[in-house]
């Protein structure tokens, strides 16, 4: 949001002499409206499909919150106060809508919530929610029946997730019996935080033990043995049973920093992965040394899956050695899967109760594992990848049966068109996840990318024949599939959108599409604006395309100040690389932050194709060739229109877009004036390769070189905005980049 506001002043002032004392200017009003309206509320489908949970998510949270004080440790940031993570996503209310149609029940709340995602109950009669409370996080039942709700007193969730986001590091989670919760807490007694002493031991050392490391550049690492204390202090948690009815807890194992914690599908065993030390001060949490055990429910061990090292040799683009990638077969009641890297492939292996001998391989994939999606009769989908030639496949295995399998799909991984979906998951009694099957028919949901833009579909697949029947597409506006209501895809959620209607949801069926909820247009202020996609071919017959928005109030061949906003992508071939994806001529317009420009009188370019095709391993050798010929294409369009002022175009970009941004204003005088959103200038700062280079700055130095803005930052001779987060920690894009 600051960013969009000092730009917006920056890009229409640009040609002015600016005094020393030129205060911080915001845009006019109709912007700032536009920019804090609330965003539609998302959904949550009960267990039954019966009911949804409509969640208002808050947009921007106060200053004051997003200033507050924080530890960056291992990779992560710490909020102290709460013992969650520093701006964890949060909503402000919950309301509960019954899908037959009868009346809302709104959610008691606590006052000024800050509320975590809901969790549903597998019977679907509760569902649990975390509340930040000051410098607790609160643990809440709500009542899908009445609507009240109560706090579990004496429980404080310890919210510091590890890793990426998913099942196994989730806070609070449902067992089978609807009654237990399986939940990480602030361990009782801990004491206070560890104190920094005020005179070191002795000097920070790092030692080589002789090998290479190649790792990206990561922010927020541990650098003294105070930052292992305070790690240490705010990760550890304790697992326990809690009982829901009683409001009891009873401790299962002893604290530690879990990764992952799975509970089987009868409830009787625990997957956990826990980190030990020695920590690392070069990489974060998630490659820190790991036990993997199977508990039983008390937390006894029943078997160790492996004790692994710190993950600091993993080659480019490899992965880490040993076990990965944990779950339980939900149609089981313990039987547990896991990757193993295997010389560049990877094996599928699966261990049952009691686990007593070795682990059976079920299969042993051609490439990189990419996912894997249980089905009914012990059969499977996995899908693996091919990096060098970006090829994605889709294999049906017999998991009783170890051997080969059958391709069911294969393409490129940035063909859209050919994208045949993503099997439909929903969730069973136990409350796991599975993929809804029928017989040997299946599920698929996908976006359609089509040359008519984004059509988002629902197939019926049969795995034995491999043919598919096309339930629904979307056909007016944009409409996309939120979940299936049955198991034969005959009654669907959908959101439905259009220029003109703002996004709302709706029961469709073959015979009719009743409408769930009607939320008001958020933004009148956008009324009237239009939007266009426009499609032309640069000067080697690339085929290429971007979306035009104009003003409300723009007449035919009046020429306005533009904007291009891009970010670059490779591409194996022209073919792809020429494909039309996005929605935002058919759907509702709910301007982000660089489309506010469209208020204030300009044309925005937006998404202008930005393609650099070539071999994977080397197709950066052409990267600034091929940008130049990218933007010169967009802007010759949009001035042949009629709607572009050649002489008022500016280039906006965020991350690679902000990098794309000084590149052209540093090899062409295409526009006169640029904002380069928290960016990377200087590629010998990521020395082991970025974005979609896999070469390395030894093995590559004149690519890295001509790549890098930086090299040629005297040519740049028109204004550029450099904007940064002063706290990014993203990895690559160190604010030194832009300093």
């Amino acid at each position: 949001m600051r960013s969009y506001l000092s730009a917006a002043a920056f890009l229409l002032l640009s040609s002015a002499a600016l005094p020393d004392d030129f205060p911080y200017r915001k845009p006019p009003k109709e912007m700032l409206e536009v920019l804090n309206a609330p965003l539609t509320p998302v959904i949550s489908l009960s267990p039954q499909r019966d009911a949804v949970i409509l969640m208002q998510p808050v947009r921007y949270p106060p200053i004051a919150e997003v200033a507050q004080p924080m530890l960056r440790l291992a990779g992560i940031r710490i909020d102290s106060d709460s013992n969650g993570m520093h701006r964890a996503p949060d909503y402000s209310s919950f309301t509960l809508k019954p899908l037959s149609g009868g009346a809302e029940i709104k959610i008691a709340l606590p006052s000024s919530p800050k509320l975590g995602t809901p969790s549903w109950s597998p019977d679907g009669k509760q569902f649990a929610f975390t509340n930040t409370a000051g410098r607790v996080i609160e643990l809440w039942i709500a009542s899908t029946l009445t609507g009240k709700t109560h706090r579990i007193a004496g429980v404080r969730i310890n919210g510091v997730q590890l890793g990426f986001a998913g099942r196994g590091s989730n806070a609070v989670e449902w067992l089978g019996d609807s009654r237990t919760l399986l939940v990480r807490l602030v361990p009782s007694g801990r004491g206070a935080p560890p104190v920094e002493p005020q005179a070191p031991n002795g000097p920070h050392v790092q030692e080589s033990l002789g090998h290479g490391g190649p790792a990206p550049t990561y922010e927020d690492l541990l650098s003294t043995p105070h930052d292992e204390d305070l790690f240490d202090y705010y990760a550890t948690s304790q697992l326990a049973w809690l009982d829901v009815a009683a409001g009891k807890a009873t401790p299962v194992g002893k604290p530690a920093i879990y990764m992952t914690v799975l509970p089987s599908p009868d409830d009787k065993h625990l997957l956990t992965v826990r980190l030990r030390r020695p920590y690392s001060y070069q990489l974060p949490a998630t490659r820190f040394p790991e036990d993997v055990e199977i508990w039983d429910a008390k937390g006894n061990p029943e078997y160790k899956v492996a004790s692994l090292p710190l993950a600091d040799r993993v080659p480019l683009g490899g992965v880490r050695s040993g076990p990965r990638v944990f779950e339980w077969l939900p149609d089981h009641n313990a039987t547990l899967t896991w990757v193993e890297d295997s010389k560049g492939h990877d094996r599928i292996v699966m261990f049952s109760e009691p686990f007593h001998g070795e682990p059976r391989q079920v299969y042993q994939t051609e490439h990189r594992y990419r996912g894997f999606f249980p089905l009914a009769g012990g059969k499977a989908l996995v899908e693996d990848y091919e990096r060098t030639m970006r090829i994605i496949r889709t294999i049906e295995i017999d998991t009783e049966k170890s051997g080969e399998g059958r391709v069911i799909f294969s393409r490129n991984e940035r063909d859209a068109y050919k994208n045949p979906g993503t099997p439909v998951t929903r969730l069973q009694p136990n409350g796991r996840r599975a993929v809804i099957q029928q017989g040997d028919e299946i599920y698929l949901s996908g976006l359609g990318a089509s040359p008519d833009g984004d059509k988002p579909f629902l197939d019926r697949f049969n795995l034995e024949t491999g043919k598919s029947e096309r339930l629904f597409q979307s056909s007016h506006g944009y409409e996309m599939v939120e979940a299936m209501l049955d198991d034969r895809g005959e009654r669907l959620l959908i959101r439905r959108e259009s220029p003109a209607e703002p996004p709302n949801y709706f029961i469709h069926t073959a015979k009719d599409l009743k409408a769930l909820t009607n939320f008001p247009n958020p933004t009148p202020q956008t009324a009237g604006i239009k939007k266009q996609r426009v499609t032309y071919t640069r000067k080697d017959g690339v085929p290429l395309s971007f979306t035009l928005y104009l003003p409300a109030d723009y007449r035919e061949g009046t020429r306005l100040p533009a904007l291009v906003w891009a970010y670059p992508y490779e591409f194996s071939d022209a073919d792809t690389a020429g494909q039309i994806t996005g929605h935002a001529t058919d759907s509702f317009t709910e301007l982000n932050y660089h489309q506010l420009f469209v208020l204030h009188g300009y044309a925005l370019i937006d998404n202008a194709a930005m393609p650099i095709i070539g071999d994977p391993r080397t197709v950066n050798n052409t990267y600034i060739e091929q940008l130049l010929m990218d933007a010169q294409a967009a802007v010759d369009k949009a001035v042949e229109m009629g709607v572009a002022d050649p002489a008022r175009i500016g280039v906006f970009g965020h991350s690679y877009g902000a990098f794309m941004t000084a590149n052209l204003l540093a090899h062409s005088n295409l526009f006169h004036a640029g904002v380069a959103e928290s960016g990377a200038y200087n590629r010998s700062l990521t020395p082991f390769g970025f974005q979609a280079e896999r070469r390395t700055f030894w093995q590559a130095p004149d690519v890295y070189e001509k790549m890098s803005p930086f090299w040629y930052a005297d040519k740049i001779k028109t204004p550029v905005l450099l904007v940064h987060g002063e706290a990014d920690d993203n990895t690559g894009t160190f604010p030194i980049q832009s300093e």
